[in-house]
């Protein structure tokens, strides 16, 4: 009897091969999940305005750690959205339905969205935040690397910032571009704990999230203000050297300048042109000839698809071309190169009356040029 009371009762159940599954626990999976470190309050979500907010403002980081009331309800939600989610790439999607698809199918597509989700993004990770001790003054200094994601980055670039420096690009931009700030909000000052660990801790996630949501808005990484930020200030030191007669340590300098530039894509290509020239001219006075020919070409392949004969008629030609063009002739016959095409130009330029004679040398263009803000 209980044997038949059994069958019919799983016949009931399934009936008609139907399984009936109850739905109303789907409320226990929300839409969208927070996911949280190992710090209280600190997170970051798949959507939303950035935030980190303090009890209290003051004027200086180097505020004393016993005044005024502690707080440590610091937040700053990500703001970024993922470029696949985890839904994405699930080998049970839309895309890979169906029993009978073929192996080979079956990996191709498994194929194709991998190359989907493995998208190049610029990262910034805070390597390290130490505290430094001036005379009359205490802050902490942040090393912050730009990586490409998504390939093997070999070659990351490299800044060290204070909270002083963030809080003045974000003043600057709120000035600047006031419709593009709007949602962004900066992570405030304490009253106390400014040099705790924890609160260190925080603050660099911030910040890594701060500069990756500027990066992601078009007008804000083009600004005067986000390059000086970035690379403006290592490009005016790099010359200071080379004025200097430091030649290696300006070449430190500008070539992490060159790839800063790299790593943001900038669009002021006068910046990138002066950078490789200034490099170009660095590995010539420490007689690395060939990592100087190599950055002179670099710089001329990007001055001679912008060039056209009303110009060279004109004599509207760039500063540094002709420095370029004739360094590079140089160099390659130093370290025997093939240079019949750049002989060529030049003399196709000589010919249009344009006096080689008399023009500066390449070190001596890189000293003399003006670098703006504004320019680019």
């Amino acid at each position: 009897m209980a044997s038949k009371l059994l069958d019919r009762l799983r016949r009931s159940i399934f009936k008609e091969g139907e399984l009936h599954v109850d739905t109303d626990d789907t409320d226990d999976f929300p839409e969208s999940s927070e996911l949280e470190d190992d710090t209280d309050n600190v997170s970051s979500r798949l959507s939303g305005t950035l935030c980190f907010d303090g009890d209290g403002v003051l004027d200086s980081e180097e505020a004393g750690e016993t005044s005024g009331p502690d707080s440590d309800l610091d937040c700053f939600p990500e703001s970024i959205d993922n470029a696949c989610g985890s839904t994405d790439i699930s080998p049970t999607g839309p895309t890979l339905k169906g029993s009978s698809m073929l192996t080979r199918q079956l990996q191709e597509s498994w194929r194709n969205l991998r190359t989907r989700c493995v998208l190049e993004k610029l990262l910034f990770e805070v390597t390290d935040a130490s505290v430094v001790h001036e005379a009359n003054s205490k802050y902490v200094l942040y090393t912050i690397h730009l990586i490409q994601s998504g390939t093997f980055d070999n070659t990351p670039a490299i800044i060290a910032r204070r909270y002083t420096d963030f809080e003045r690009l974000h003043h600057v931009l709120r000035r600047q571009h006031r419709e593009a700030m709007e949602g962004v909000h900066f992570p405030r000052k304490k009253l106390r704990r400014n040099f705790a660990a924890e609160t260190i801790g925080k603050r660099s996630r911030a910040f890594e999230q701060y500069l990756s949501h500027l990066h992601s808005l078009a007008e804000v990484r083009a600004s005067p203000a986000f390059l000086e930020f970035f690379y403006l200030g290592e490009l005016r030191n790099g010359q200071m050297l080379v004025r200097s007669g430091r030649s290696e340590e300006a070449l430190d300098t500008l070539v992490n300048a060159l790839r800063l530039q790299e790593k943001l894509d900038s669009p002021h290509k006068t910046h990138r042109l002066f950078t490789l020239s200034a490099v170009a001219s660095c590995y010539q006075e420490l007689e690395r000839l060939s990592e100087a020919q190599e950055h002179c070409e670099h710089a001329l392949n990007k001055l001679v698809p912008s060039m056209d004969m009303q110009k060279i008629q004109q004599k509207q030609l760039h500063p540094l071309f002709v420095p370029l063009l004739q360094a590079n002739i140089w160099l390659c016959w130093k370290i025997s190169k093939d240079k019949r095409r750049w002989e060529a130009l030049l003399h196709e330029i000589q010919e249009l009356g344009i006096d080689l004679e008399n023009q500066p040398d390449l070190r001596e263009c890189v000293v003399k040029e003006t670098l703006l803000e504004s320019e680019g």
